[in-house]
């Protein structure tokens, strides 16, 4: 299997992150479209998995001074549990040191607590609701 995950930086690889993220979060999970793609779109990094080239995986970052918050984490059904999202963690983790970003926050769903404990989180709140879904915020320390 050759995964490929990488900054989308041309309209054609972010329409990629968009139509994974509407797989996942809009038609498998029930996520209002206009909770979805919010005003926060413009001032983040995307990032883009491919399989064979083809779009399986995305995520979003976003940095305010020296915390990067990782968002909108995901990987088509089929493809869960294979690496990709470690990968696609792994590639937002090394951008958000390189812009000087010292802890990763994310809010994972109750569902993803494990696989996030798996890369080195902690979770750090108790449950609470988002877009309907249970969340708890989860942080790991990138650089000592």
């Amino acid at each position: 299997m050759t995964v490929t995950v990488k900054q989308a930086e041309t309209e054609e690889e972010i329409a990629d992150v968009f139509s994974v993220r509407r797989t996942v979060f809009i038609n498998e999970q029930n996520v209002p479209e206009t909770i979805e793609i919010d005003e926060k779109e413009n001032q983040s990094l995307h990032f883009i998995a491919y399989k064979d080239q083809r779009p399986v995986g995305a995520g979003r970052l976003r940095l305010e001074d020296k915390k990067a918050k990782a968002e909108r984490v995901c990987v088509l059904t089929s493809l869960r549990n294979t690496g990709i999202g470690a990968i696609i963690m792994n590639e937002m983790e090394n951008k958000a040191v390189e812009c000087g970003a010292s802890v990763m926050v994310l809010n994972a769903q109750l569902q993803a607590l494990s696989f996030y404990s798996g890369l080195g989180y902690e979770a750090v709140s108790d449950i609470f609701y988002d877009a309907g879904i249970e969340h708890k915020t989860m942080e790991k320390q990138l650089i000592s």
